[in-house]
């Protein structure tokens, strides 16, 4: 059967055009639809947590470094830490100024490489040399101190990651944490968080 003769003649064209509108209309997303929580912190069946992928593409807060120069030659950390957090702990943090439970930040470790450009001396980025994650979970570290548990997927002396990690003993992590200015963390050193915090937004100069 045509298209022209679903519809009985003797109905009004103003009828039939409306119901072929009707016919053929589409769902219509809602605007205003809450975006979806996705888990970025994900664990396998012996309890250790996957490696992060996609994290240069979550937020990126800061990139710490305590240079061997400025340590007399053996810096604890002496390498460059590029730090994110991801999309939805972000949000999390921009309305209330807390990390939600299920946040996962990121440190990816990158070396010294070259002190001088065009511009003048200073320390800039090298290589990639490692990776390390906290995830705050009251279900998989309800004992630890905010729920916090450290992880490190960096292999000494290469350039590989492991694919998963067993959380870290609390005392090798959270004693220095403990000196974070908001619940373990260093927000002290990332105005990216300090700008944001509980502001519904990211405003200019922090305010």
């Amino acid at each position: 059967m045509s298209q022209n003769n679903i519809y009985p003649k003797k109905l009004l064209p103003s009828i039939q055009i409306a119901m072929m509108l009707n016919t053929f209309t589409l769902p219509v997303p809602a605007v205003n639809a809450a975006p979806r929580e996705e888990a970025y912190a994900n664990f396998n069946k012996a309890g250790k947590l996957v490696q992060p992928t996609g994290y240069r593409e979550w937020i990126f807060v800061g990139a710490p470094l305590t240079p061997n120069d400025m340590n007399n030659g053996k810096a604890a950390f002496p390498e460059f830490h590029n730090v994110y957090i991801d999309p939805v702990s972000w949000r999390h943090w921009k309305q209330t100024g807390e990390f939600r439970d299920g946040t996962i930040v990121t440190k990816e470790l990158v070396s010294v490489g070259s002190k001088q450009t065009f511009s003048g001396n200073g320390y800039f980025q090298g290589e990639y040399i490692g990776l390390e994650a906290m995830v705050k979970s009251k279900e998989h570290f309800p004992d630890a101190p905010g729920h916090w548990g450290f992880f490190r997927f960096t292999i000494e002396n290469s350039s590989n990651l492991l694919k998963a990690s067993t959380v870290q003993a609390k005392e090798s992590c959270s004693t220095c944490h403990q000196s974070g200015a908001t619940d373990y963390v260093f927000t002290q050193h990332y105005p990216v968080l300090r700008a944001a915090k509980a502001k519904g937004e990211m405003r200019a100069g922090g305010k």
